[in-house]
């Protein structure tokens, strides 16, 4: 790198440590998530019906929540994609594919990064 990219990243990397300093833990959250919903997990997302497991995605990048169009608020449910992990073993297996999927957040849910 020449002397003056060099200088010019420092500098870009100080100013950014600055602005990140001067914000609130909450928005320093924000960052943070919003930072891992780009670079995506290999996440599992599990609905249950009472204590009975009945879906299981796997491989899912993140959940987003839908916004409406015309108003831009939360909507009450969450969207992704994975794959329909049919037999509940946590790998993928012939014949199983990545879905698109939605779930209530009325609906029992739980999503967590894969033990795997």
């Amino acid at each position: 790198m020449s002397k003056i990219t060099t200088h010019m990243a420092l500098i870009l990397a100080l100013g950014a440590a600055s602005l990140l300093a001067a914000c609130t833990q909450e928005q320093q959250n924000k960052i943070s998530r919003s930072i891992q919903n780009w670079t995506g997990t290999n996440g599992v997302m599990e609905v249950y019906a009472g204590e009975k497991l009945v879906r299981r995605f796997i491989k899912v990048d993140k959940v987003s929540t839908a916004l409406g169009t015309d108003d831009g608020k939360a909507r009450a449910y969450r969207y992704g994609y994975g794959v329909l992990d049919e037999n509940f073993n946590l790998e993928v297996d012939p014949g199983e594919k990545k879905v698109y999927f939605e779930v209530s957040d009325y609906s029992n849910t739980v999503f967590f990064e894969s033990p795997r």
